[in-house]
Formats: C-alpha cells, sequence, structure tokens
C-alpha cells in the first residue's frame, strides 16, 4: 500500500507549543503504553506501520519542516519536499510523481492521500486500506472517505451521497456552511469531507500532464515555484464525474484548536502542574523547567513554553489566531534532524541557545559570515572539528569560532551545549554549508 501524509500548517491555532517550524503535529502529548509521549505524527505513522508494515509511506511536506520529521520518525522515512507552498494539487502532484520516479512504484498501483494529523484509532487505517483495494480494482477514479458527522459542524466541507449506501455515487460537495447550512446538509444524509481519498498513480500522474503540461518528478521540482497555487479539491475532484465515497463511522478528530486537542489528552496535566482540588475540566502543558500552579479554574487551558504562555477559556481558544498573527519574536524552540535547540537569552548583538544532540548525530559542517560563537559543552561527550582539525569534547570544554571558521559538533552520547553567538547581524541566513572534511 503507497500512502502520502500530507504535512502542513502554519503553527498559529496551538500556539503557544507550535510555531512556524513546529506545527502542530510535532508537539508530543499524547502517552503510549511505556509512559513516554508522542505527537501526532509519530501516532499516526505508528498506526500505519501496525497496519501494514510494508507500507511505503511518503511525507509531503515544506522544508521547514523536514528536520523535525526525521528527529520524530527517523532519517530513512521518504519525504516529498515541496520548494515552497503552492497548495494541494502541486504538492500532491509531486508526491505522485516522486512515487513513481524515485521510488520506482508501478503506474497501475494505487495510492492514498491523507493528514498527517487526525486522532484515530485502527478501524480508520482499515478504512484506509479498503480505499486502496478499491482504487487499485478501479472501482472509480476517485474514491473518497466520508466521515459521518456527530454534529452540524461549520468548520468542515461536506460530501453529499447519492444514496445511503456503504458506498456510494458522490452527488455534490459544499464548502464549510455556516450552522443553518451545516444543519441542512446533514438531513441529506451528508458525510464531513475529511480529506482522505485514493486513486490509482496513472490517474493523477495523467492530470498532472493535462493541467501543468508534464509530470517528470524532476521538471516539477524545478518548476515548482512557477505553479500555479490551486488545491486538489478544486484542481480534480470537484470536476471527476466517476467519483464514489466510502462511509467512515469510526473515531475521527481534527486536532486543530486547543479545545479538541484537550479531548484527547489522557490526563489533565502534562509537565510540571499542580492544580488544587476545585479546578475543573482544566487542562495544563507545561513545558518549562519551572512549576505552574493552577488554582479555582475551570474550562480552562494554560499552555507554557518558550514561544509564550496561553491562559484562555476552552471555547474561547479557538479564536486565538488573530492575536498570535501580532506577535513577532524570535522562533524559541525548534527539533531538527540531529536534535533539538532552545532559545535561552536574546540581547541586541548576542544570543544565547541550549543546544542538545542525539548520540550518533551531529550539526552540518558550515561557517557564519557576520558573527562569532562560542561552545561551553555542559554533558556527554563527543567530537568537534574545527577549520578541519578533530578534537574530543566534553563537559566543561570551551571553544571559540570566529567568523568565518568552518566548524561542527559530533555526538557520541547524548550531548548538550550552550552556544553563544555574537555580532551585530545574528540571523538563521547567515550560514555557509560545507562537505565533512
Amino acid at each position: 500500500m503507497n500512502i502520502i501524509l500530507l504535512s502542513g500548517g502554519s503553527g498559529k491555532r496551538l500556539w503557544p507549543l507550535s510555531n512556524d517550524i513546529r506545527s502542530k503535529q510535532f508537539i508530543k502529548i499524547f502517552k503510549t503504553e511505556n509512559g513516554d509521549y508522542e505527537s501526532m505524527v509519530q501516532r499516526v505513522y505508528r498506526q500505519i506501520r501496525a497496519m501494514d508494515e510494508t507500507a511505503t509511506v511518503t511525507i509531503a511536506t515544506s522544508k521547514t519542516q523536514v528536520s523535525a520529521i526525521h528527529n520524530q520518525l527517523s532519517e530513512n522515512v521518504n519525504v516529498c519536499v515541496e520548494p515552497t507552498r503552492r497548495d494541494t494539487f502541486p504538492a500532491i502532484a509531486l508526491a505522485t510523481a516522486y512515487l513513481h520516479d524515485v521510488l520506482g512504484v508501478s503506474r497501475d498501483d494505487s495510492v492514498v492521500v491523507c493528514p498527517v494529523d487526525p486522532y484515530v484509532n485502527e478501524d480508520y487505517f482499515a478504512a484506509v486500506k479498503r480505499l486502496s483495494d478499491m482504487a487499485k480494482e478501479g472501482s472509480s477514479n476517485l474514491i473518497l472517505m466520508g466521515i459521518e458527522p456527530t454534529y452540524p459542524s461549520e468548520k468542515y466541507g461536506y460530501i453529499i451521497p447519492g444514496d445511503k449506501e456503504e458506498v456510494s455515487p458522490v452527488v455534490a460537495f459544499k464548502e464549510k456552511p455556516d450552522l443553518q447550512k451545516a444543519k441542512e446538509y446533514l438531513s441529506q444524509g451528508a458525510l464531513w469531507n475529511g480529506g482522505v481519498f485514493a486513486y490509482r498513480l496513472s490517474y493523477v500522474l495523467k492530470k498532472t500532464e493535462e493541467l501543468i503540461g508534464f509530470s517528470d518528478y524532476q521538471k516539477l521540482f524545478d518548476g515548482y515555484k512557477d505553479l500555479n497555487k490551486i488545491s486538489f479539491d478544486y484542481a480534480v475532484v470537484e470536476k471527476e464525474p466517476d467519483i464514489q465515497v466510502l462511509r467512515f463511522g469510526g473515531q475521527w478528530k481534527d486536532m486543530g484548536t486547543w479545545n479538541t486537542l484537550t479531548e484527547a489528552m489522557e490526563e489533565p496535566s502534562i509537565g510540571e502542574v499542580m492544580m488544587n482540588e476545585s479546578c475543573e475540566n482544566v487542562h495544563v502543558v507545561n513545558e518549562l523547567d519551572v512549576p505552574v500552579l493552577c488554582m479555582g479554574l475551570k474550562n480552562m487551558v494554560v499552555s507554557a513554553s518558550a514561544e509564550g504562555i496561553l491562559v484562555s477559556d476552552k471555547e474561547q481558544s479557538s479564536y486565538i489566531k488573530p492575536f498570535v498573527d501580532k506577535i513577532s519574536q524570535q522562533i524559541m524552540f525548534a527539533e531538527k534532524s540531529w536534535g533539538s535547540f532552545r532559545v535561552l537569552d536574546v540581547e541586541e548583538e548576542s544570543m544565547t541557545i541550549k543546544v542538545i544532540l542525539n548520540p550518533g548525530h551531529k550539526m552540518n559542517y558550515h561557517s557564519h559570515e557576520h558573527r562569532n560563537e562560542i561552545w561551553n559543552v555542559i554533558a556527554g561527550n563527543g567530537k568537534a572539528i574545527l577549520d578541519g582539525r578533530e578534537q574530543t569534547v566534553k563537559p566543561g570544554d570551551v571553544l571559540y569560532m570566529p567568523a568565518g571558521c568552518r566548524h561542527t559538533i559530533i555526538a557520541d552520547t547524548e550531548l548538550k551545549v550552550i552556544e553563544s553567538q555574537l555580532g551585530r547581524d545574528i540571523t538563521v541566513q547567515d550560514k555557509i554549508k560545507y562537505p565533512m572534511p
């Protein structure tokens, strides 16, 4: 089975845990059987592997998310990177061409496209497998999953089926409605459009050739910035006459707001948190190294991270995006393919961050033109390379890299480093990468 997981999002609605680099699917809030926490992308990826360990899973994403994906899943996961954001039709066209041209998937094989972040159980992936089988058999050009709605929602688009059978022809698609329209759609037997659909690989390659002019992966990648921004729904789905919908009545939650996210949390708090007995329906997520104390709160969500602190009524938490849009600051936390970093202090001509490298990982070999750097090793062991010279590093070691010095650090064990950046122009753009010596 071939699955494309669409991983996008700007990280506004789950602030302060999410940011432009760390979208909601990377937040670790779901408790596993061994007591650790996993993110939405880790949970979905694990569920797919449990259902079909031989499945070819490809994540279609922007380049800002690649490091977090490699950090949370592995370096070996298939990632199709959008050079720039162009909406879902170009993304799916590129990922489908990637399957064919890079991974060697046959044009006759089926492909299922899913969002990377639904909160679902195993029966959802059994339905995904059925979609894949139906597409491969040529049941229709497109087979959609329709979620049986539990209430009239204004947040989702709707699919109007032709009958009440488990598999039905599609009569119409409806945009996100107001409440009254949503009630009307439900009276017509409408289903939520969860963004899950299947097709034969050849079908989307053909549509790509019709709408773009070619379907070669490298040509699509090289010319990606010039492609029109258009959704897959508008470009393909709503124009396709040979289309069916498969009903799904199992658990399906869109973790798009704090209100819905806390509904899926198995415990009321994560991190160093205290609540007195008068708190009711309160959820707290604390990523800071200081305690959070809540007393007498009702129907509230509290979240504290390096990005900021949110204290909100649960219902009102759905409306934070316009306020978060007004916040402009340095990214304070990010996961990279080699580990993570957290900003500790920002001054006019300096920035101090805590870097954690995972065992066996390393930074890129790089230099900076406009800043000097100092590494203070506080835990772990490894090696550093400065202008081609290798040296071992251990707790207490201090390394100085003036502007122009090529440098990297390699972790033998988990390695913790305090990095001080000094200069008048400290930006993420000031970085030149080199091959490892």
